[in-house]
């Protein structure tokens, strides 16, 4: 039980030291990154894929050499690959309209799978899927940013605080779409509260809107043109805080 061979021996050692290894150096990238999953969880699934590998291969050996029974390795690792998916399920989640969390999802998907080759006797492969994750995730944002001609659509949002009852609101949403914006989101402030002269009907109060706006060119000169507009009182811009990491 306690004897070096048999499963037990420094190959087996090497490997899980493999798996620990490109499994640590997947989880300190999405760590970095600050993901949901990072270096711990990355890690784990790493080493603990790679364990499970060596159990089919060698843990059952003993039961193959009794009468009537027969084992077939493969079952443990297909049952890694389906149980991997609980994990990869739990982060991803929905905001709103966009999905976050696929890219870590498919990390631990993929870190799974070299701790199961690491584990198999094939330590190149694995190398090379870890290679492979820092070419994707790494340098394909940078290419894709190199190769596109086309500006992409960048999301952001427009923070806008008015006064009402002087068609403003109206006015700013035909000037977004005249700007090229599409409008994805509208959000009104449900409390305006009275401006300095909102004692009258006719006055108007103050209210608080939040544009949600898609568009392939810089936001700032619209930004510049409704600080000078006639009941804007304040405007503001920031980046969309929806993300598909």
């Amino acid at each position: 039980m306690f004897g070096i061979g048999g499963g037990q021996g420094a190959r087996q050692f090497t490997e899980l030291g493999l798996a620990l290894l490109l499994s640590s150096l997947i989880g300190l990238e999405r760590e970095l990154q600050q993901k949901s999953a990072g270096l711990r969880t990355h890690t784990l699934v790493g080493v603990g894929s790679a364990l499970f590998v060596e159990v089919s291969l060698h843990g059952f050996g003993p039961a193959n050499g009794l009468t009537g029974t027969g084992f077939d390795g493969s079952r443990v690792a297909a049952q890694i690959v389906s149980g991997i998916g609980f994990i990869g399920g739990g982060l991803i989640f929905v905001r709103r309209d966009a999905v976050r969390g696929l890219t870590t999802a498919a990390t631990i998907w993929l870190t799974c799978a070299v701790g199961m080759a690491c584990g198999g006797g094939l330590p190149l492969l694995a190398a090379a899927a870890a290679v492979v994750h820092f070419l994707v995730v790494r340098g394909f944002p940078l290419l894709t940013r190199r190769l596109t001609a086309v500006p992409t659509v960048e999301r952001f949002e427009l923070l806008l605080s008015y006064r009402t009852r002087r068609g403003v609101l109206g006015r700013v949403l035909e000037l977004c779409t005249s700007q090229g914006f599409r409008v994805t989101d509208v959000h009104i402030h449900s409390e305006a509260r009275e401006g300095e002269s909102g004692k009258g009907k006719g006055k108007g109060r103050e209210a608080e809107v939040v544009l949600g706006l898609e568009g392939r060119k810089p936001a700032h000169p619209l930004v510049e043109e409704l600080t000078d507009w006639e009941g804007v009182l304040d405007v503001g811009l920031r980046a969309h805080r929806d993300s598909t990491e």
